[in-house]
């Protein structure tokens, strides 16, 4: 049952409309973004970080380019704030967390995913994240909107516990971490081996930092992310016992879930113990981000188990 309405829409309109809006908004904001990247293409870095020369015939190209960053950067906020809308008018149109069913858990990731990256881009810091975060979730909206969305709807039994908020909060927040932390691992690989081929001095590779600057950046997100990770795990075993009486039974989710811990283990340990800094820790984020998002879509849509009530 709605409880509000708004412009004559009812709560579940509202929050339709609102997420549909922000797909259209993070999507011109990946091409404002892509339109910053290219304008650079052709243009030397200015020595230093400065300019080579006050007047190099490239000073347009780089207005344009600062010109569409802020862009992006301006439409991802307003796009954010329809996420939020979204997200928030599905709540209150099931008058419950919304977070019941596949459509609800995508728009929250992607809402979770977007404050994180602007929690950096508005000091000032990793900007160059935008083209990718805008990606991400133009597409995972368009996904929710067309594919994953049901109308609203009560939780089943199983979902009628503390204990699934707590496991789903955490595997937003922990998500969130996770998926910035991929991004930026594409980051590195494109700017390391732009380092390597000696090409760093042109281009939008220019607005990467160093690669050691976001290697770092990736590892200290993903030393975040993964004890929330390990939460997660630990309170859906908890909730497993109050929905189905046993803590662990090998459900395709549950065990998905432990194959995506196994894999950020892998990535910390490597790196503590055996030095496995750059190019290999970035190609086992992407691995990791990639079954973080199987668990949670592909286990969904192809196989079945008792998770199976979050499916389309």
């Amino acid at each position: 049952m709605n409880v509000l309405e708004v412009g004559g829409m009812s709560s579940a309109q509202f929050s339709s409309l609102a997420i549909v809006t922000a797909a259209v908004l993070f999507l011109l904001a990946f091409l404002a973004h892509t339109v910053e990247w290219a304008s650079l293409r052709a243009v030397p870095v200015r020595a230093g970080g400065g300019a080579a020369s006050v007047d190099d015939g490239h000073d347009g190209a780089r207005l344009r380019s600062d010109m569409f960053a802020r862009l992006g950067l301006f439409a991802t906020l307003i796009a954010a704030a329809a996420q939020l809308a979204g997200v928030v008018f599905r709540g209150i149109a099931a008058q419950r967390a919304p977070w019941g069913n596949m459509y609800e858990f995508v728009t929250s990731a992607m809402l979770f995913a977007v404050l994180a990256y602007l929690v950096w881009a508005l000091r000032g810091r990793m900007r160059w994240l935008g083209i990718f975060i805008t990606a991400l979730i133009a597409v995972g909206d368009g996904l929710a909107a067309t594919v994953f969305y049901v109308s609203v709807g009560p939780l089943v039994p199983a979902l009628h516990s503390v204990w699934f908020l707590i496991h789903i909060l955490a595997a937003l927040i922990s998500g969130a971490a996770l998926n910035v932390g991929g991004l930026a691992s594409i980051g590195y690989l494109l700017r390391a081996r732009a380092e390597r081929k000696g090409t760093v001095d042109r281009g939008y590779v220019a607005r990467l930092p160093r690669s050691e600057v976001i290697d770092t950046f990736a590892y200290r997100l993903h030393a975040f992310a993964f004890p929330v990770w390990t939460f997660t795990v630990a309170a859906g075993a908890i909730w497993a016992e109050y929905a189905w009486g046993r803590f662990w039974g090998w459900d395709p989710k549950e065990t998905w879930a432990l194959i995506t811990w196994v894999i950020y283990a892998g990535y910390l340990h490597a790196r503590a113990t055996a030095g496995w800094r750059g190019r290999n820790a970035a190609i086992i984020a992407l691995v990791g981000v990639g079954s973080f998002w199987f668990n949670f879509i592909g286990i969904n849509l192809f196989v079945t188990g008792l998770h199976s009530y979050a499916g389309v």
